[in-house]
């Protein structure tokens, strides 16, 4: 007797966006592998809904979740939650996959006996590729994205929500999603203020148990930990200015907790 060829396991791509209209097109352009979107719509006042929705009747499956959301993990545990698929991959709006990578992920959960995998990421600072440095809260080259249903959960933190894992993880895959960090230096500050703006509410509301001196020197050790050990020198001034807001961000953020109420 010869039994019919397994179905494809189904893959929902997971998006959590606020007015994200001027990028979310290219975006959503290169998901077409998906079987299901399921996209979070936080306080949205542009025509990302619409963009959303026109997608979704595209590829024929998905959900449009709207709401207000003041925690990220909120917001990523409820487009998890809403999903169908028996792999789920997270992306930004400001993400590109490329086609290989596509193909990638496809291939991998066909055969994966692991629950997550890794996906390397290439951050781009406008036009330039930046490959080192990133790292101390401040920017990734690898995070986990691909993973089973049920496997990861968010944290209640309002910036770099703590991440839990169920199971076993596999390997990393080889070609990496595209992401536009910032536009330029001051796209880059503005990105400071705001982290430094979220983690001085998380600070206030766990009661501030840090000091002024634990903060000073993470200034020096972040730095240290982005230019020299991630090898941020080689991307000259720009490993300078990544090492720099790396330091500066759990600084800024006890100051702010410091000084500023809600």
């Amino acid at each position: 007797m010869t039994l019919p060829p397994a179905s494809p396991p189904k893959l929902s791509v997971l998006m959590c966006i606020h007015n994200e209209e001027a990028r979310l097109g290219s975006c959503l352009e290169r998901l077409t592998f998906a079987d299901e979107l399921v996209v979070v719509l936080d306080r949205c006042t542009d025509g990302s809904r619409d963009l959303a929705a026109a997608f979704i009747e595209r590829i024929g499956a998905g959900h449009l979740i709207e709401g207000a959301f003041e925690l990220e993990g909120h917001r990523r545990n409820a487009a998890i939650a809403a999903a169908s698929g028996d792999w789920l991959l997270e992306v930004d709006a400001d993400e590109q996959i490329p086609p290989a990578l596509a193909a990638e992920i496809r291939a991998t959960i066909a055969q994966s006996d692991a629950d997550w995998h890794p996906l390397r990421v290439d951050n781009y600072i406008g036009d330039r590729l930046v490959r080192y440095g990133w790292g101390a809260a401040f920017g990734t080259s690898q995070v986990t994205r691909l993973f089973r249903r049920a496997v990861k959960h968010w944290g209640d933190q309002r910036v770099h929500p703590k991440v839990t894992f169920q199971g076993r993880g596999g390997a990393v895959l080889t070609t990496p999603f595209i992401h536009h960090v910032d536009r330029n230096v001051s796209d880059m500050i503005r990105r400071l203020d705001r982290y430094s703006d979220a983690r001085a509410r998380d600070l206030r509301a766990s009661g501030i148990n840090e000091t002024l001196k634990h903060n000073v020197l993470r200034v020096f050790g972040r730095f240290y930990k982005c230019y020299v050990r991630r090898r941020g020198y080689r991307e000259g001034l720009w490993g300078v200015l990544i090492a720099l807001m790396a330091g500066l961000y759990p600084l800024l953020s006890y100051l702010k907790a410091r000084l500023e109420h809600d």
